[in-house]
């Protein structure tokens, strides 16, 4: 399939600027795979479409306030995304400025922070702290900005750094939240205990990447953007004694789906740690994931071909147009769907 098959008309006032007052205060639309039958339902009503046994899968990745903005040594300013800290000194990062900064370059960050410039490789700078002033952390906690959409027009404020973050959130690393994880709060997790539905969490640190759209007409040609990810020995063993007792695997996000099925990939679960690639389209085979819990996606999105290829790729578009019709909120801060597999 093409890139444009995977488009769709959004009208602008539908993107979800802000969030809603409570996490769990969103609308959620239910779609059938295979059959394409849609319930227009509230995300309150989550605990009626699961069963006592299912497990939910959750990416308990942690954002981290990886805009930073300063100018360079010749007075230039500059806008760093920290992608990736490899350590407390060292990141791969974007950085905006008129003109590109050059290796052994400094730049002169807020609160009279700085860092350097080390390399480069693609569209990725290597940035480096020095060994006696604050760490990568530190200066992140200090003056960092909550790396918001790039749909998400206005500037970041202080209760994005609460509200953009899932209440489960633990692992640092992320650029991005895992959208769907933002409409869970504890009083709807102790209701999904109470049903008997168990949880277990996975790690893939979002990059950037996530919101960089196809720019190839044949997907074939499309190279997926690295991202770590982890799932350990404990949430294996939590997910295959769900599985054995007849429990559906529930991936709360595309990152959770992601990860289940790179560390599934040999057609049997199993813990793993390190990068994946995985692009998921239509014509994949999924070995784990039963239903799946996700936010609306962009048009021409590698997300969008997940949802396609979990849900069948008619069903999805007819979805997504019916969504619109109804005025559901997009995006990171929009509304919900939950999405079963055509066999079910």
């Amino acid at each position: 399939m093409k890139r444009s098959d995977y488009a769709y008309d959004l009208p602008e006032h539908l993107i979800a600027q802000a969030p809603l007052a409570e996490r769990s205060a969103s609308r959620l639309l239910h779609l059938e795979g295979g059959s394409g039958n849609l319930w227009d339902r509230m995300f309150a009503d989550l605990p009626s479409l699961l069963r006592p046994g299912d497990v939910l899968v959750f990416n308990d990745t942690r954002v981290i306030p990886a805009r930073l903005y300063g100018h360079k040594a010749s007075g230039g300013r500059v806008e760093i995304l920290i992608e990736r800290l490899l350590d407390d000194r060292h990141a791969w990062a974007h950085v905006r400025a008129s003109k590109s900064p050059k290796p052994g370059a400094e730049l002169l960050l807020e609160g009279g922070y700085r860092c350097r410039v080390t390399g480069r490789e693609d569209d990725l700078f290597a940035l480096s702290t020095d060994e006696s002033g604050p760490s990568f952390p530190d200066i992140l906690a200090e003056i960092g900005h909550m790396p918001l959409p790039p749909y998400i027009t206005r500037p970041d404020q202080v209760d994005d750094r609460e509200r953009y973050q899932t209440v489960f959130a633990r692992n640092l690393g992320a650029v991005a939240a895992p959208t769907a994880g933002l409409h869970f709060d504890a009083a709807m997790l102790e209701r999904l205990d109470a049903l008997g539905v168990r949880r277990a969490h996975v790690t893939l640190h979002v990059g950037s990447g996530t919101f960089q759209p196809v720019r190839v007409e044949n997907l074939d040609e499309h190279r997926m953007h690295a991202e770590y990810c982890e799932i350990d020995q404990e949430a294996v063993d939590v997910i295959q004694a769900a599985q054995a007792s007849g429990g559906r695997v529930v991936a709360v996000g595309t990152t959770a789906v992601r990860t289940l099925e790179t560390a599934a990939a040999s057609g049997s679960l199993q813990a793993y740690r390190g990068d994946t690639r995985l692009f998921i389209r239509p014509g994949f085979c999924f070995h784990c994931v039963d239903a799946l819990l996700t936010n609306f996606h962009l048009p021409e999105s590698t997300l969008l071909t997940l949802v396609c290829a979990f849900a069948g790729y008619e069903q999805t578009m007819a979805a997504y147009r019916h969504a619109v019709a109804q005025a559901y909120r997009f995006f990171s801060y929009g509304d919900a769907m939950f999405v079963t597999r055509p066999t079910e």
